[in-house]
C-alpha cells in the first residue's frame, strides 16, 4: 500500500507541474516565443538531455518531482525572440496558460470519473467507512449508510452534519440514516478526538452518486465539479476571516501533508472496491483521482495568485502595459520577483516543517 501511495504521489505531483509547465510550453511555441529548455523534475547539474526538438532541449533531471521550462530571455526585454522582450498580450497567454492547463485537467478528470461511476449527488452525505470502536460503530452505523437527519436537523453537506455533531459533544444525537432503502433510526454519542481538537463520531464519507450518464451528461458534471472546486477554493479566504472553517480544514500543508492525504484516499479506494457488491463494482482508482483533480485545481488557482514570482504576480505587472502602453521597468519587476520568491520559498519551508511538527489530520 505504501508504495503504491507513493508511486501515485510521485507520478500525480510531478505530472500537475509538468502539465502546469506544458501549458507555458505550448503558449509560448504559439507566440512564437523561443524556448530553451523544457525540463522534467526538478533543475540539477548534470541533467541528461533527452532530445532537442526545433531548438528547445528536453531534459530529464535528478530529482523527479515536477518540471519547468526556460523561455528564452524570460527577465531580459533586450534579448529578442524571448519571453520579456514579446508583446504584453503575448506574455500574458503565456502566463495564463499554465494554470489554465491545471484546470483543464481537473475538467477531464472529473469528466472521467463521472463516466465511470456516475454524477455525485451532492445533497447527500455517505458514510464509506467506520472506525472500530468509535461512536459510530457502537451506535451501529455502517458503511453506505445516508445522512437523512441528525437531530431532527435535514443533512445535505459534510458542513450540516460537522456542526450537528461539532455542537453536540458528550450529548447523543439521534442519526436517521438510510440503509439500502430503509429509513434506519440510531443515537450515537460524539467523543472529542484530541488529535483533531473537535467532536467526531469515527466515520469516512462521501457522496452518493447514479451510474448510467450520457457522454454530454458526464462533461457537465465534469465542468460543474470543476467550477466548485474553483469557487470553493477562492472563496476559502472569506470563510476564515468569518470563522467558518475548523483550523484543520483551512491549514496548508506541504509534500508529506499530500502524501498522507494521497495514502489515506488510496486507502479508501481500495476498501470501497474490495466492499463493494459485484452488481456495483467500484474502481479502486477513483478517490486518487478526485484528490488528483482537486490539487489540479489548487496549483492552478494558487499560481494566479497576485503575489511576486507566481504567474499571478507576473500578470500584475503586464497589465499596466496592455492598459496604458507603459512597461514597468524590467530591473524593478525583477527585483520584486526575485524578493517573492525568497518570500515563497522560505513559506514553503515552514509549511513543509509544520507537516512533521503538526502532521494533517485526517478523519
Amino acid at each position: 500500500m505504501d508504495i503504491l501511495s507513493l508511486v501515485i504521489f510521485i507520478l500525480a505531483f510531478g505530472g500537475m507541474v509538468i502539465i502546469h509547465e506544458f501549458g507555458h510550453f505550448i503558449a509560448a511555441r504559439w507566440c512564437g516565443i523561443e524556448v530553451e529548455e523544457f525540463g522534467i523534475g526538478l533543475p540539477t547539474p548534470g541533467a541528461l538531455t533527452l532530445f532537442t526538438w526545433k531548438g528547445t532541449r528536453f531534459t530529464l533531471n535528478w530529482l523527479p518531482l515536477g518540471g519547468f521550462v526556460r523561455p528564452k530571455g524570460e527577465n531580459d526585454p533586450t534579448v529578442a525572440g524571448g519571453l520579456a522582450a514579446a508583446k504584453p498580450w503575448k506574455r500574458l497567454v503565456v502566463l495564463v496558460a499554465g494554470p489554465l492547463m491545471n484546470l483543464i485537467t481537473a475538467f477531464l478528470i472529473y469528466t472521467f470519473i463521472v463516466s465511470r461511476v456516475g454524477a455525485y449527488d451532492t445533497s447527500k452525505v455517505l458514510i464509506t467507512s467506520v472506525a472500530p470502536a468509535s461512536p459510530a460503530a457502537q451506535a451501529g452505523l455502517q458503511g453506505g449508510d445516508i445522512f437523512i437527519t441528525a437531530n431532527g436537523k435535514t443533512i445535505q453537506s459534510f458542513d450540516e452534519l460537522s456542526a450537528v455533531i461539532g455542537s453536540n459533544q458528550d450529548t447523543p444525537v439521534n442519526f436517521s440514516v438510510d440503509r439500502n432503502g430503509q429509513q434506519i433510526e440510531l443515537i450515537a454519542t460524539p467523543k472529542l478526538d484530541e488529535t483533531a481538537g473537535r467532536a467526531m463520531i469515527g466515520v469516512s464519507l462521501s457522496v452518493p452518486h447514479r451510474a448510467n450518464v450520457s457522454f454530454v451528461e458526464s462533461v457537465q458534471w465534469g465542468a460543474t465539479y470543476t467550477y466548485q472546486n474553483m469557487y470553493a477554493l477562492v472563496s476559502l479566504p472569506a470563510k476564515l476571516i468569518r470563522g467558518n472553517l475548523p483550523s484543520e480544514q483551512s491549514r496548508l500543508i506541504g509534500l508529506k501533508g499530500i502524501y498522507d492525504v494521497m495514502e489515506f484516499s488510496v486507502q479508501q479506494g481500495v476498501e470501497a472496491s474490495e466492499s463493494a457488491p459485484a452488481s456495483q463494482p467500484f474502481d479502486w482508482f477513483i478517490p486518487p483521482l478526485e484528490l488528483i483533480a482537486a490539487l489540479s485545481i489548487s496549483l492552478g488557482i494558487f499560481n494566479l495568485f497576485p503575489f511576486p514570482a507566481l504567474d499571478g504576480g507576473r500578470i500584475i505587472f503586464v497589465l499596466p502595459e496592455l492598459i496604458f502602453r507603459r512597461r514597468v521597468p524590467a530591473n524593478f519587476e525583477n527585483l520584486v520577483h526575485g524578493l517573492g520568491m525568497a518570500v515563497l520559498l522560505l513559506f514553503m519551508v515552514y509549511v513543509n516543517v509544520m507537516d512533521f511538527v503538526n502532521p494533517v489530520v485526517i478523519p
